[in-house]
């Protein structure tokens, strides 16, 4: 079956000869252009041939226009100074940005339709400008008044006013933003398109005919130039349609309306080009329940027939939804030789774009324009991004060492010791921020990446080894710069937030182009990319309600109703164009597979598309329904035991029993395995609870030696000292100070640190202030006393079978000696908890060493009396008790941190030492018995916050 190109190219060479020369032929767009010089040359026999001009319907404008099409960006912002010249506010770009899209949308709309601005944005609350209503049709008067009775009625809300306020201002807004944009040299799209349009009787025209090939719906400034260049006996017109959609529905509405005004030059009566869709063909409707499977279907669409990839350019993947291109590009089979993709591969999905969004949050959020320094968490991000770890070996370890000294707020100065790279990327940042310092200092990054030479896989360096990093980097460097310029002009004038915002826009909007040979391979396009195209076999990918018609809810300052009477675009329009783009798609192909999403989830509707259904019902093919399944089954994965391999450490301490008690195949990967849990205060300056108790422990630490040595090596710590040191809140501070310097920053003392802390940092330290005035107050009540210990290393050997003993112990945090009621002294072994959880005593010793118990907190009760049994054989004279000191009750009336089996005290470790060591033996000879496996926790719940899930699932 013949292209509608093909076509064209046999009528133009029969009518025109082989001197094309003095020929334009106008397409919507460039592509098809490509298509049909290879026809001509083919058709031509091998004969010379002067090619014609291929111009597409915006150069043809912009080519009779002395205006220039601005800059996006710098359209928006002019837009801005429109604004606020007229309306006399003080928007700021930043919040005028968005909607100033909008509005530049309608304008851009109203131009190309032709409109009156003036009109269009009438005073709605003067009914009177309407009063001469001669040159509206009765449609356009009855939609007309039905507005403007709403818009009149007597309850007006805020919204209602505000709204009239800001349309009184539009006609002005209008004209001073072109009129600013005329100054310059400069117009939108729709500004142009009405200029030639209007002044087409200065035209001049160069060619002697020009030829429109394949238009569908025409602009009210495109149909004046068309007529303008008819009258002129210079035009002539190619219309594609069949006639299966041009005898009901919106597929045809357009065409059918221009075909006596602009008549056609192909005979539209024969049945080889306007009624190709009545041959037979094969036709199949395909659904699939993500949308990633029907991107892999491609590959099983093209192997299930070899036709398929044979023929080459004649065979087409067409993306409704153009994000499954990447998915597409992986799953192309080996046996298709060539390919060409039109659709260009997202920029917003490369490395490069990455990069500029952690530069942009390095300014924005990782740099403290007070105190001068950045924040580590966004300098690594940006440290270990590949394409700076490849410029320098410095890179990566200036990473490292900040990661292992917790630098959290490194310096300009510190951060350029890394070299030439790092110098580059954190430079003194000065203390306003200032849209051309930043874009230019993106682009000098983005200009050392691109000129970086990479070494290849010979070990010699060449430059651009990777075309589509080059690529990239040069669009984004282009886009950048684009920017620049505009911000050295002074015409870009934000805050770094929406500059962010903006970047990130344009980065989205943007594609790195495939280069290819167009007229060769298999062709992966977008639907809008198949205007004037015809195919064998397509594939049609994502057809779905939302992708086809695209979605037509457009937001606009033009309200629906007066669109309509003014003949602007509406939604019925763009649903009008996609229904002609889809069924003149199928019109000439033979084998038609069409795949859509069914699934409900992920936003997705579940519905096909409207134009599918119409299908169905008008066709005169029959539809063949297909299934996708995934060919995959649901297995239930749970986690299995492994052998015990495990060998006893030089020192057994609680925390590994009771990750033994809680979960032994955790056990295994931390213990056995060697996998270290992740640190999250490596790159991180947040205080999470196992820092916050560390600092605790070691400022607690502090202090008390302090109390220990202000009354000699053994007088008791009395009331009098205590209460000395809290009328002294300097000594605390230096203490948490420290504390904070040890932990967070790697025992680095920095002057004024709590100067330096952030707001979160702060809120801790003073609470970790309060905590030790807690503690310190109720141990005044508690005086006197002796302290025998802090932060002390003790352990016992641990018998656990015939040729198996085993070191066990640990820290603790506090031993101390206190005269009891009857005038006796207990040793008490201190743990700190920071915590607010009131512990519920535990029944027995047994519960201790249960799994169940462990909701409990039972894991503080091991360690606590595995230390007091260490204690007790070290003082044989005095009884020992475990304690669990949580510092938030400390200071209430009669606290007491023993720990208690059942209702009594464990006034001494003694009493139940024997159970307690029975059941230690027997767990701890459970874990290094090769026989005994390690076997996954029952307790699902605590499989939530384990970091080995992923591992054990």
């Amino acid at each position: 079956m013949k292209s509608f190109l093909e076509h064209v190219a046999r009528h133009i060479l029969d009518k025109y000869g082989h001197d094309l020369s003095r020929l334009a032929v106008v397409f919507p767009n460039k592509r098809a252009s490509l298509f049909l010089n290879e026809h001509l040359a083919r058709l031509s026999g091998g004969e010379p041939l002067w090619s014609p001009a291929y111009i597409t319907i915006s150069d043809l404008f912009r080519r009779h226009s002395t205006l220039q099409v601005a800059d996006p960006v710098q359209l928006v912002c002019l837009l801005h100074r429109s604004f606020t010249a007229v309306t006399g506010t003080d928007e700021t770009l930043d919040h005028f940005y968005g909607w100033g899209q909008l509005l530049l949308a309608d304008f851009d709309d109203i131009d190309k339709q032709m409109a009156d601005a003036d009109r269009v944005f009438a005073n709605l609350s003067d009914l009177h400008e309407m009063d001469d209503d001669s040159f509206l049709t009765d449609e356009q008067r009855q939609v007309l008044q039905r507005f403007f009775t709403h818009f009149s009625a007597d309850h007006n809300t805020e919204l209602k006013q505000r709204f009239l306020r800001l349309w009184n201002r539009m006609g002005a807004i209008y004209h001073d933003f072109n009129q600013r944009l005329a100054q310059r040299g400069l117009a939108y799209e729709g500004a142009i398109y009405r200029q030639v349009a209007e002044s087409r009787d200065d035209l001049q025209l160069p060619y002697d005919t020009y030829l429109f090939v394949g238009f569908n719906v025409l602009l009210r400034a495109e149909q004046q130039l068309f007529t303008h260049i008819m009258r002129q006996g210079k035009a002539r017109f190619y219309w594609d349609f069949d006639r299966y959609y041009m005898r009901s529905g919106e597929a045809g509405h357009f065409i059918s309306q221009y075909l006596q005004s602009f008549p056609n030059e192909l005979d539209t009566s024969d049945a080889s080009i306007y009624d190709c869709f009545s041959r037979p063909r094969r036709l199949n409707i395909v659904a699939a329940s993500t949308e990633n499977i029907q991107a892999r279907y491609a590959a099983q669409w093209l192997q299930q027939d070899e036709q398929r990839t044979a023929d080459g350019r004649r065979t087409a993947i067409v993306l409704c939804n153009e994000a499954l291109l990447p998915t597409i590009i992986h799953c192309i089979p080996p046996a298709v030789q060539s390919v060409n993709i039109t659709t260009g591969y997202p920029l917003a999905q490369s490395p490069i774009a990455t990069l500029v969004s952690q530069l942009i949050a390095l300014r924005r959020d990782g740099y403290d324009h007070q105190r001068g320094h950045y924040r580590l968490r966004q300098v690594l991000a940006v440290l270990r991004h590949p394409y700076l770890a490849a410029l320098s070996p410095q890179v990566s370890a200036l990473a490292m060492e900040l990661t292992e000294q917790r630098y959290y707020y490194p310096t300009p100065d510190l951060l350029s010791q890394g070299g030439d790279v790092a110098a580059l990327l954190f430079p003194p940042v000065p203390a306003e921020h200032q849209n051309a310092a930043l874009l230019s200092w993106l682009c000098q990054v983005v200009q050392t990446i691109g000129r970086a030479q990479q070494p290849s896989a010979t070990g010699t360096t060449t430059p651009g080894p990777d075309p589509l990093k080059q690529e990239s980097v040069f669009r984004t460097y282009t886009l950048l710069n684009r920017l620049l310029n505009l911000a050295e002009a002074g015409e870009l004038v934000t805050d770094i937030i929406t500059l962010g915002h903006l970047i990130t826009q344009l980065m989205q909007t943007t594609t790195v182009p495939f280069h290819g040979e167009p007229v060769e391979g298999l062709q992966v396009m977008g639907i809008l990319e198949t205007r004037n195209l015809d195919f064998t076999h397509l594939l049609i990918l994502s057809a779905q309600e939302g992708n086809m018609p695209r979605g037509t809810t457009d937001t606009s300052f033009i309200p629906y109703a007066l669109r309509r009477a003014y003949g602007l675009t509406t939604p019925e329009h763009k649903v009008a164009i996609y229904s002609y783009y889809f069924h003149r798609l199928l019109q000439r192909a033979t084998d038609i597979t069409i795949v859509w999403n069914n699934a409900t989830t992920d936003g997705q509707r579940g519905e096909m598309s409207r134009f599918l259904l119409q299908l169905m019902v008008e066709s005169p093919h029959p539809v063949t329904h297909y299934t996708l399944q995934g060919g995959q089954q649901l297995t239930s994965r749970s986690p299995q035991p492994v052998a015990n391999r495990a060998t006893p450490p030089q020192l057994l301490t609680p925390t590994a029993i009771n990750r033994y008690l809680r979960c032994p195949l955790q056990f295994h990967y931390r213990y056995v395995c060697g996998l270290q849990e992740p640190d999250p205060a490596a790159d991180d300056d947040s205080i999470d609870n196992r820092l916050f108790g560390n600092i605790f422990h070691d400022a607690a630490q502090a202090l008390y030696t302090r109390l220990q040595q202000a009354g000699g090596p053994d007088a008791p710590v009395t009331a009098a000292h205590i209460r000395s040191l809290l009328r002294q809140p300097d000594v605390i501070a230096r203490a948490v100070d420290q504390a904070f310097a040890q932990q967070l920053f790697a025992g680095r003392q920095t002057s004024s640190l709590h100067t330096r802390l952030n707001g979160l940092q702060i809120i801790n330290r003073q609470v970790i202030m309060h905590y030790l005035h807690t503690l310190l107050e109720g141990d005044c009540l508690l005086a006197p006393f002796h302290i025998m210990g802090l932060e002390d290393e003790v352990s016992m050997p641990l018998d656990v079978g015939p040729d198996l003993t085993i070191n066990v112990g640990g820290r603790i945090d506090r031993l101390d000696c206190v005269s009891t009621p009857d005038g006796c002294s207990t040793i008490r072994v201190i743990d700190y908890k920071t915590g607010a959880h009131r512990m519920k005593a535990l029944p027995d010793v047994d519960a201790v060493f249960r799994q169940e118990s462990l909701k409990e907190h039972s894991d503080y009760y091991l360690q606590a009396m595995l230390y007091s049994v260490i204690v007790a054989r070290q003082h044989p004279a005095q009884a020992v008790s475990p304690a669990l000191l949580f510092i938030q009750h400390a200071a209430a009336p009669g606290y007491n941190p023993v720990l208690h089996l059942g209702q009594q005290p464990i006034s001494d470790i003694r009493s139940v030492e024997e159970p307690f060591l029975q059941q230690l033996q027997r767990v701890v000879s459970d874990m290094f018995n090769p026989d005994v496996p390690l076997t996954p926790t029952a307790d699902t719940q605590r499989c939530r916050n384990c970091p080995y899930r992923q591992l054990c699932y």
